[in-house]
């Protein structure tokens, strides 16, 4: 029969790793540091820096106290060692509980420090001092961030223990115990490591995670990593300003999916813009991810006519590009991707059929020069142009360069 202090160790040892760690189940049942002091802690929405700032601090003191409850717990479990007499028995014991102790002590006096005149000693502070306009302190580099991160076309991903946000000005990576964060005009960033692994704890399916090195032109600012899905490389790439440099040894694994939505967003970028009312000028969020502006009009103008072909979608813009784009794959058939650019698919919201000649962005009106650009674009293309996904030819049915011409100008 095993021994009591053996299963509470282990069944300890787990909840602590899980606990530090973080995975999906603890996060969803609300274990984690921001999910016990959600009140302390803040809205992340409304003061960014400063519920980091608490968030670090409060997960250092809180991590410190898990020896403390193991000893706690063990004296409770196995009574025979004595661990609640005035000294335990043996040395070991006696050195575990002065760790026990000194943790959270030494965790309390760094919280004090960081702390410290309105959270001034703490290293997100100094980071953001060190990168904030001349004359300047770290605060007015704060409200900064806090109003990019309100902002609904930042990119962030990850848990906020974990999490890698990118906003107009800055590059933000979040730890446990520590945010680093560089200005995006300053960074230099590197595509250091591509790492695939066979099972992925979020879908069950293969996952390829990559490793972003960050670097300042800063001295001061020290470089750091960020780690993300390969499936999350491209709206990354889309937000930064700076190109990411690529090591010859590293290799991205697009899925057919990202091929595709490449594919499908060079096309409706060279399709015409559809200029929105007085009234509908302010960009709703995309419904889909609520994360991008809901930028995309479907606008009948391929020409199709035909019963079950393309219809007039009266829909107001809902969905981002990226959105409309994995839900016009979703609706294609799998196993003929090289018809993919040339299928059909129903309106998320009403359901009218659509090609993807009939996507717009929603902007102002074209100019002749882009009108000009689509027309030779549209010249080019025949029943037997390839695909850009597989190479494969595809059956692309378009009007004729004169009734292009009319629906363009009517547009």
């Amino acid at each position: 029969m095993e021994s009591p202090e053996a299963v509470f160790t282990f069944a300890y040892l787990l909840f602590a790793i899980c606990f530090l760690l973080t995975p999906t189940e603890f996060r969803s049942a609300g274990i984690t540091v921001h999910g016990l002091l959600a009140g302390f802690l803040g809205s992340e929405d409304l003061d960014f820096v400063r519920f980091h700032m608490r968030r670090t601090a409060a997960a250092l003191l809180l991590h410190s106290f898990l020896p403390f409850f193991y000893y706690l717990g063990l004296g409770v479990a196995a009574p025979h060692k004595n661990l609640f007499s005035t000294l335990p028995d043996t040395f070991v014991w006696r050195a575990f509980l002065a760790v026990a102790f000194g943790l959270p002590i030494w965790a309390a006096l760094v919280g004090l420090a960081w702390r410290r005149n309105s959270w001034d000693g703490h290293p997100l502070a100094h980071s953001l001092e060190i990168q904030a306009p001349a004359g300047a302190g770290w605060r007015a580099a704060a409200l900064l961030l806090n109003t990019e991160f309100c902002r609904i076309d930042k990119f962030s991903r990850g848990p906020p223990e974990g999490r890698v946000v990118v906003t107009d000005s800055w590059v933000v990576c979040t730890a446990a115990y520590s945010v680093n964060v560089a200005l995006q005009r300053d960074a230099h960033l590197e595509l250091a490591e591509a790492r695939r692994h066979t099972l992925s704890a979020e879908t069950s399916t293969a996952v390829q995670m990559l490793t972003v090195r960050v670097k300042s032109r800063n001295p001061q600012v020290a470089p750091f990593d960020i780690r993300l899905n390969s499936t999350e490389y491209g709206e990354l790439r889309e937000k930064l300003q700076a190109p990411i440099h690529a090591a010859s040894n590293v290799v991205i694994h697009q899925t057919l999916n990202d091929l595709f939505l490449d594919a499908f967003r060079a096309q409706v970028e060279l399709n015409p813009h559809c200029a929105m009312p007085a009234h509908l000028q302010e960009v709703e969020p995309c419904i889909g991810c609520m994360q991008g502006p809901a930028n995309v009009k479907l606008f009948h103008r391929c020409g199709a006519s035909a019963a079950g072909e393309c219809e007039m979608c009266r829909c107001r813009p809902m969905w981002c590009l990226a959105c409309m784009g994995r839900w016009f794959a979703s609706r294609q058939d799998q196993q003929r991707p090289e018809r993919w650019l040339s299928g059909r698919a129903p309106c998320p919201t009403c359901r009218a059929p659509f090609c993807v000649l009939d996507v717009s962005l929603t902007s102002q009106n074209p100019t002749s020069k882009q009108l000009q650009h689509v027309m030779a674009h549209h010249s080019r293309l025949s029943n037997s142009q390839s695909c850009e996904i597989c190479g494969n030819p595809i059956e692309l049915q378009l009007s004729s360069d004169h009734e292009t011409q009319n629906q363009l100008s009517s547009s």
